[in-house]
């Protein structure tokens, strides 16, 4: 079989393309491969698919394709330019390669199995590719992705925090497990950036949010979604942070009063309170038991918090309602004000709070996804900038087609 027609099967290059020769460079390490198509071909308009006539062809290029072994290779053709009476002068559509990339589609689907298993510096040692172009490959995937994603609204979201940089927001699909939208500020115009994607149709089918507390966000779903203050959840996890908050802020003013007098009995006892009764270390058992034997400012607001924690253990609104009345009235009665606040913060939201028998969601997988966004930090040590972080973001948790299609092979 000539070098040729090798090529032509390799490639899987079909009329009008073909293969006119190939040259071999040992000292160079590389197999460059030419390609062109018979005159008086026709081509479709790559806007309108009309059928037209050669207007002239651009400069020649070269893309990276797969190498043959260990010689790097490449694919290089005068791209030719059809001139549509509707759409002007346009290059046409190559089989081998998506427009304005440097890489054969090929290629690129090898590229995104190794940006996936690998962080990007070892995917470009591995291509061998620079640090760059890997990154070319990793946004146009994500590019790729998104644009060929269905723009139907979830039914359940999730809205939660990730510090890719001050205030960077991540909004889920809390049944797919899979990021939707990034949001660069925490700002209600960030998150109605998210809605403002879908008509009003769409909108209807989310039945739901989980979130946490803060204003911007409330307003944004009020502005959007029909009954918002029903489709409102406020994510347990974060409502508990109200609670441990002021335990914490309880047991640093009482351990400073028994300091002055020469008690130390609070020293070093601050993550014992923060831990739920039935996640605490067993080590720590003893000493724990100890503390909550005596008269402790600290030891009842670490009981108000626990009785909250239970509310999410029943399964009726109603005698969860009943239960939330009575610890209302407690931690309002409690004489500790850091506990008083929280409580009163929580009773201002008690519809988002109560809604969660309604929906049963909480930000929890997205706390999974949170450690994942993290671990991709980790394995990058870093990002040059906030962009490329997003990027790695939609590229790993997205959920997203990645692949370009490639001779009929569905990406």
């Amino acid at each position: 079989m000539r070098d040729t027609e090798l090529y032509q099967q390799l490639l899987g290059l079909a009329a009008p393309w073909t293969v006119q020769r190939v040259e071999l460079s040992v000292a160079e390490g590389r197999v460059d491969v030419w390609v062109d198509h018979p005159r008086q071909r026709q081509f479709d308009c790559p806007q309108c698919d009309r059928r037209l006539g050669v207007y002239d062809h651009a400069e020649e290029r070269a893309w990276r394709h797969l190498d043959s072994c260990q010689f790097l290779t490449y694919l290089h053709a005068r791209p030719p330019r059809v001139d549509c009476p509707e759409h002007g002068v346009h290059q046409v559509r190559l089989p081998w390669a998506e427009p304005m990339s440097r890489f054969t589609t090929l290629f690129e689907r090898l590229a995104v199995d190794v940006l996936t298993e690998c962080d990007v510096q070892g995917a470009a040692r591995l291509l061998r590719i620079s640090w760059d172009e890997a990154w070319q490959l990793m946004d146009h995937a994500v590019a790729r992705g998104l644009a060929a994603k269905t723009p139907t609204a979830p039914a359940r979201i999730g809205v939660d925090e990730k510090a890719v940089g001050a205030g960077q927001d991540y909004l889920t699909n809390l049944d797919a497990g899979t990021v939707e939208y990034l949001a660069d500020e925490r700002r209600q115009a960030s998150l109605d950036g998210y809605f403002a994607q879908f008509t009003p149709a769409a909108r209807e089918q989310i039945r739901a949010v989980a979130m946490d507390m803060w204003q911007p966000y409330i307003d944004s779903v009020r502005a959007y979604l029909t009954d918002p203050d029903s489709k409102i959840v406020f994510d347990r996890f974060h409502v508990m942070r109200y609670l441990t908050t002021a335990v914490d802020t309880v047991r640093k003013r009482e351990h400073r009063v028994l300091a002055s007098a020469g008690d130390m009995r609070l020293a070093r006892s601050k993550y014992l309170w923060l831990y739920s009764a039935e996640n605490l270390p067993e080590r720590y058992g003893e000493r724990f038991a100890a503390l909550r034997a005596v008269d402790l400012k600290t030891g009842r607001a670490w009981a108000i918090k626990e009785s909250l924690r239970r509310l999410w253990n029943y399964h009726r609104r109603g005698w969860a309602e009943r239960h939330w009345r009575r610890w209302y009235f407690w931690a309002t009665h409690s004489r500790l004000q850091p506990v008083i606040d929280a409580a009163k913060t929580l009773k201002r939201h008690e519809a988002g709070l109560l809604s969660y028998f309604a929906h049963r969601i909480t930000n929890a997988g997205a706390e999974s996804l949170n450690s994942h966004i993290q671990a991709i930090r980790v394995s990058a040590r870093g990002y040059r900038n906030r962009n490329n972080f997003k990027t790695a973001i939609y590229f790993h948790c997205g959920g997203l087609r990645l692949y370009p299609q490639t001779h009929g092979i569905p990406g």
